[in-house]
């Protein structure tokens, strides 16, 4: 079984030393102060570092931007906009909600169908939804059968402000790209207070701007494999995110294990399976978060080389991917696109 690839914070010490405590400290040269602000939400943690002169909390007003972008996209919220959809198939969409949609039509199309939010039946069929099926491991076959002919984007149409779904019984997940979106929405937060250096990090999704209190690029820790590494017992990178966003997926967030199989909650929304390839994890690098999280699901299901050819014939998207796996040997390697070296601290 292999030990979960851990974004951290390159101030890692802080995170998991001291998860409640509040950190200022004199910027050399400058009134500006590095402040973070922790907590919890979407079911993961977050934090929030960045350089301001006014050392006041702005714990709550983070806090309510997570409050809102829950009543628009969160499942677990009774009443949320998503989940008014999934129930009568029609809403009127809000500002988060109608950004979110666009983006995953538009990655669905850029990805030839391998990222679709309409895979939420599935994602409960296999047991990684808010509520779980009557049995547990791999579904069975006629079940995943019987639920593929509600699995597919061309099923959303888009008028205006109204979403609505062109089949009865088609519902959507954004799971699998609302976290990225949050991080960028608490980018622009930090933004329109005047801060133009912040790192934000929403359950190992973050996007950097500006500098650190070191008048640094901020840096991001990653578990690499150690050299003919059998059981993945990682040494730490730093990867370099100026004015980026970086987004993961892998098989060790939520998953079950079956015989000598693991399946992880990524579904194939052409397959109706869930993920149970070699890859560990992949790791994308993006103009903003948003994109990054859009993509890192579609280039685990395409497999190391075929993701990586993919990125070669669309630069377009500006994606860089790491992808960390194991090889037929038994060894752990890595792989990753030649601009993906770039932003990495050997």
């Amino acid at each position: 079984m292999f030990r979960k690839v851990c974004w951290l914070l390159c101030f890692s010490a802080a995170m998991a030393g001291h998860a409640q405590q509040r950190i200022a400290r004199n910027v050399s040269d400058t009134a500006l102060r590095l402040v973070a602000c922790e907590g919890k939400a979407q079911g993961t943690y977050y934090i929030v570092k960045y350089l301001s002169a006014d050392t006041a909390s702005l714990q709550s007003r983070i806090d309510s931007v997570f409050h809102v972008i829950d009543q628009s996209l969160s499942l677990y919220k009774p009443g949320s906009l998503i989940n008014r959809f999934n129930e009568t198939g029609e809403v009127q969409m809000d500002e988060h909600m109608r950004a979110v949609i666009a983006k995953a039509l538009f990655t669905n199309k850029a990805t030839d169908g391998l990222f679709d939010i309409t895979v939420k039946p599935l994602v409960y069929l296999w047991g990684f939804g808010v509520s779980k099926p009557s049995f547990k491991g791999i579904p069975p076959a006629d079940s995943i059968r019987r639920t593929m002919p509600y699995i597919g984007s061309r099923y959303l149409a888009v008028k205006g402000n109204t979403l609505r779904t062109t089949k009865k019984g088609v519902q959507i997940d954004c799971n699998g790209i609302a976290q990225g979106y949050t991080v960028d929405v608490i980018g622009r937060f930090l933004e329109q207070q005047g801060i133009s250096n912040y790192l934000v990090d929403v359950g190992g999704e973050l996007c950097a701007k500006g500098h650190n209190h070191m008048n640094k690029i901020w840096s991001v820790g990653i578990e690499r494999p150690s050299p003919g590494d059998t059981t993945y017992e990682p040494v730490q990178g730093l990867v370099r995110l100026p004015n980026k966003g970086i987004a993961t997926s892998g098989n060790y967030r939520r998953f079950f294990d079956q015989g000598r199989t693991r399946f992880a909650h990524t579904i194939h929304p052409k397959t109706g399976e869930a993920l149970h390839n070699n890859i560990i994890s992949v790791t994308v690098i993006a103009k903003d978060c948003f994109t990054a999280d859009a993509f890192d699901n579609p280039l685990i299901l395409m497999g190391v080389e075929p993701g990586l050819r993919w990125l070669q014939r669309h630069p377009q998207y500006g994606l860089e991917a790491l992808y960390i796996y194991k090889a037929n040997d038994g060894t752990i390697k890595e792989a990753f696109s030649k601009g993906f070296r770039h932003y990495m601290e050997f």
